[in-house]
């Protein structure tokens, strides 16, 4: 896939998807004949995990930890699983926050709404 095709399929831009392989979040590219990008289904399965992880609130420096660590094999599992478990207590936490603000605004809107019926 292109560069385009891979930016429109993921909705990322060019730019993130070049800052992500410059950085080694996504492996080098394979370039074709033309010097283009061409993307194969691995590194499109690279780019869906990174985005999922992004929208997940990761950071990007805990991503380079992650990505490094799977580099180095088999011996980092039980570092990556640990990794993730922080990560995943991270967002839990942030949900429960934005739980409570749905909660909040969910209020303040009936408030309004029973304002505004009464008129």
């Amino acid at each position: 896939m292109t560069i385009t095709e891979v930016s429109n399929k993921y909705d990322l831009s060019q730019d993130t998807l070049r800052y992500y392989e410059r950085i080694g979040l996504i492996p080098s590219v394979n370039r074709n004949k033309s010097g283009n990008r061409d993307y194969t289904e691995e590194d499109c399965g690279q780019v869906e995990f990174i985005k999922c992880m992004r929208g997940a609130g990761l950071p990007i420096e805990a991503l380079i930890e992650y990505v490094g660590l799977v580099k180095q094999g088999d011996a980092t599992i039980e570092v990556r699983k640990e990794l993730l478990i922080e990560q995943r207590k991270q967002l839990n936490a942030r949900m429960e926050e934005m739980q409570k603000s749905l909660e909040r605004l969910n209020y303040k809107i009936e408030r309004y709404e029973q304002c505004t019926a009464k008129k």
